[in-house]
């Protein structure tokens, strides 16, 4: 799949989870003693171990999986309730991905590289308080600042997850930027959905994704809209590196 023009780029809008680091396996690992948790107490049932909720809710952040499994069991949680097990849920994850999580050289060259051309954002799902852990823990804090982050759990004045678009159109707004102005870079269909009816060109990045899933994953981001997929870091960076890729400021 050839890359589309990206000559009006201005800004490149990161998903964080999955794509900066790899901490989708190990936040599964702590989320899942809270959503076993969370559906033993409300009586829910289902497969929620940590390797098929990964599979099944990537790009997801807990409340909207919490709601999710609640509404098709056709049971009601309150706001008030919710929010206290998505606390939990954000302690507990975040403290785990403090320990779990490290610098990845090849990311931050990458970063540190694109920055000279491009404003840097975080377009995520995940709460400000795990960005913040995830950042320092793998060496980001001086390349993705506090006040380019923008989160649908936090920043929002309504809480949310993607595929819904709205983190994406909050980021563009305050921003200051047009939709064709941005590229995104998502490792989750999810992501790449909300992207994309944000009206952002979007790729993908399958670098953290286990080797036996990443042709498949492949085909997922595609069929999701993502106008070309990469395999790891250096490959998306050397797209960028063109003159026409760096043509208009």
């Amino acid at each position: 799949m050839s890359i589309p023009d990206l000559t009006r780029i201005t800004t490149l809008l990161l998903d964080a989870d999955g794509t900066l680091f790899p901490s989708e396996e190990p936040a599964f690992v702590a989320s899942a003693v809270v959503t076993q948790d969370f559906a033993r107490h409300f009586g829910l049932t289902g497969d929620f171990t940590p390797e098929h909720l990964r599979r099944t809710t990537t790009g997801k952040n807990f409340r909207t999986t919490a709601q999710d499994l609640a509404v098709r069991q056709g049971v009601h949680v309150d706001a008030g309730r919710l929010d206290a097990w998505v606390e939990r849920e954000k302690t507990e994850v975040t403290a785990y991905l403090k320990q779990a999580l490290s610098p990845q050289p090849d990311v931050v060259t990458a970063l540190s590289g694109l920055r000279d051309h491009y404003q840097l954002a975080v377009v995520s799902s995940s709460a400000l308080t795990r960005l913040a852990a995830c950042f320092t823990a793998s060496g980001l804090d001086g390349l993705l600042p506090a006040d380019r982050r923008f989160s649908a759990e936090d920043s929002l004045p309504v809480p949310t997850s993607k595929p819904d678009p709205a983190i994406y159109r909050f980021a563009l707004d305050r921003l200051g930027i047009d939709p064709d102005q941005a590229l995104a870079l998502e490792d989750s269909p999810t992501g790449v959905a909300s992207a994309v009816a944000a009206g952002v060109t979007t790729a993908g990045i399958v670098q953290f994704v286990p080797a036996d899933e990443q042709a498949d994953r492949v085909e997922r981001l595609n069929r999701a809209g993502a106008g070309w997929v990469r395999r790891s870091w250096e490959e998306f960076a050397s797209d960028l590196a063109t003159d026409a890729a760096r043509a208009v400021r």
